[in-house]
């Protein structure tokens, strides 16, 4: 499997200013999260890269991605019809192409040498089949990620097959239908924001869309579990961590991470004791 194409969804209108947000990324350099991203789709192998953005957002993108932004192409959303609508308008981008899929809200640090994307794209080259990265997640968070439900695929640590995708769903919803044996009780498998996909999800985008009445939502999760069913669908429990930026402290949260992770971890350590120190006593 060839992986040479990536799409960034970042047309959400309640989150879209998320990837503009600036951090030190591990380098010690400040950058959007949008660039961060797009980087870790370059160090992946990826060659042509795909923005879906709300009409009007070019240029504010453009300044965010710096001197790489001849890397990449937009595409708009013209209406705001849902996460799966948004990935679709990337179907001329896609042609017949396997590509790799990211959220623009979620930042990822590996805990390899190898980045997040690479691994993944490197376990999805060998099975040679759609597969989204997960990371086991307790109970109290469903509500906020998409969810699988399968089995461990023979001995291969972390590697699961997807028998149900299900889009936030309830714990009890959960307990019945996407209980994964060997998680440890309470958790279940979300995902991590970033997905290998084959173009069938386009043709299963747009079957999904011919059958609902015009400007409904388009979601992308039900396309995921028509996928399970059609083809070879894998989930990869990747040794790395996702940070997601549209959560309470989520920015916060990622910065730190970043900083623990890179050439100035000795710095934010340091710092980090100092203002725990000044904490006023209660």
């Amino acid at each position: 499997m060839n992986i040479k194409k990536a799409v960034i969804t970042a047309a959400a209108r309640n989150q879209k200013n998320l990837p503009l947000q600036v951090l030190v990324d591990a380098d010690g350099q400040q950058k959007s999260a949008l660039r961060i991203i797009i980087e870790e789709a370059l160090d992946a192998g990826v060659e042509e890269i795909c923005l879906v953005i709300c009409p009007g957002d070019q240029g504010v993108y453009r300044s965010a991605i710096g001197e790489i932004v001849g890397k990449l192409s937009f595409v708009e959303q013209t209406e705001p019809l849902g996460y799966g609508h948004a990935l679709g308008c990337a179907r001329e981008f896609v042609g017949y192409d396997n590509f790799l899929h990211f959220v623009s809200d979620h930042l990822y640090i590996s805990n390899q040498t190898k980045r997040c994307a690479q691994q993944l794209v490197e376990v999805a080259s060998k099975e040679s089949c759609s597969i989204s990265a997960v990371q086991p997640t307790r109970e109290g968070m469903l509500s906020l990620y998409g969810t699988v439900g399968g089995k461990r695929e023979g001995i291969h640590p972390g590697l699961y097959s997807i028998d149900a995708v299900r889009e936030k769903p309830t714990p009890t919803e959960a307990e019945q239908s996407l209980i994964v044996p060997g998680l440890r009780a309470g958790h279940y498998l979300c995902f991590f924001g970033m997905h290998i996909l084959t173009p069938q999800i386009m043709t299963i985008l747009d079957e999904i869309a011919s059958r609902k009445p015009k400007g409904n939502i388009l979601q992308l999760t039900p396309a995921l579990n028509e996928l399970a069913s059609r083809e070879r669908y894998l989930a990869y429990e990747l040794p790395g961590r996702r940070y997601n930026l549209g959560v309470k402290f989520g920015l916060l949260t990622a910065q730190l991470a970043l900083g623990l992770a890179g050439r100035d971890r000795e710095e934010v350590l340091s710092q980090l004791v100092e203002v725990l120190a000044s904490r006023p006593t209660a």
